[in-house]
């Protein structure tokens, strides 16, 4: 009887054991170094679904609203407190100002950390020279994980009708940005092998413009829509990050529609499987 319980007791508790090892294989780290336009990606609902697949993560994005990769760059040499540090744990954010790049990047082991271009330079591959190089030397004398991947974050066109000033790089021409942007990151992505891939937010977006939703993504003509927009960026990146297809993902806002929701979906999943090109949407019905 002793020798039963004593198996019993043991298979128990090496299945709890083996749950929890699971479950830390599904803890995910990840680190923007952006502005706003990471904001709108990441700080909003990437969590949820992330949970709802069986996922946790542990988002941070270290903020400055426009921040391009040169002051960036600048900011790491001189270790400036110039930074608003967000972070996701267990569904809960934490806001802490005046931060460095240092503090933010040695505060977890990452396993992935993002960068990003300022969005009006986005799509003009000069730009990112040698800035992104710099910080990404600066930044891996900094990570605590020796297994940490970098990844590119592919930020979207404006509105059309944006009056953005920096919408005059690119002719006042949505499509025109979006190629730029297309061309630009993965140019990026094949010159600086540390990068190891991108996550195609610009590409979702623009699939989901083709659907019946229309051209109606940003709230301001440049930032994303707060409820739909900000989700189709962050089901991006669910799939990017996790592999999973996100399309049958059970996590929406209450806020949005199922049809917007499902369209959100699709054109996240979409861009992950055809980064560089839009699909179109033109008679998505969301099983209506």
């Amino acid at each position: 009887m002793k020798n039963y319980l004593a198996k019993h007791i043991f298979i128990v508790l090496l299945i709890f054991a083996c749950s929890l090892s699971a479950q830390a294989k599904n803890v995910i780290k990840v680190l923007a170094i952006g502005n706003s336009f990471s904001e709108d990606a990441v700080e909003n609902y990437l969590y949820e679904l992330a949970k709802a697949a069986g996922d946790s993560l542990v988002i941070g994005n270290l903020y400055i609203g426009g921040c391009s990769l040169e002051t960036h760059s600048k900011n790491a040499v001189s270790d400036a407190p110039a930074y608003s540090y967000r972070k996701i744990v267990g569904g809960i954010k934490t806001v802490k100002e005046k931060q460095t790049l240092s503090t933010a990047i040695q505060d977890e082991p990452w396993d992935y950390i993002s960068f990003q271009q300022v969005s009006q330079n986005s799509g003009i591959y000069a730009t990112y020279f040698p800035y992104l190089t710099d910080l990404l030397i600066y930044v891996k004398s900094k990570v605590t994980n020796p297994h940490v991947r970098f990844v590119l974050h592919r930020t979207w066109a404006y509105a059309q009708n944006s009056t953005h000033g920096g919408f005059v790089n690119y002719s006042k021409d949505q499509n025109a940005m979006y190629r730029a942007i297309v061309d630009a990151t993965r140019k990026v992505v094949k010159d600086v092998p540390e990068i190891k891939f991108l996550i195609p937010s610009g590409t979702a977006i623009q699939n989901a413009r083709s659907s019946s939703i229309g051209d109606n993504f940003c709230r301001d003509g440049y930032h994303l829509e707060l409820t739909y927009g900000r989700y189709t960026a962050a089901c991006t990146w669910f799939e990017a990050l996790t592999g999973k297809n996100v399309i049958n993902n059970t996590y929406a806002p209450k806020t949005i529609d199922k049809f917007t929701a499902a369209a959100a979906r699709q054109a996240a999943h979409y861009a992950i499987k055809s980064p560089d090109k839009v699909t179109s949407m033109a008679g998505f019905s969301g099983g209506r």
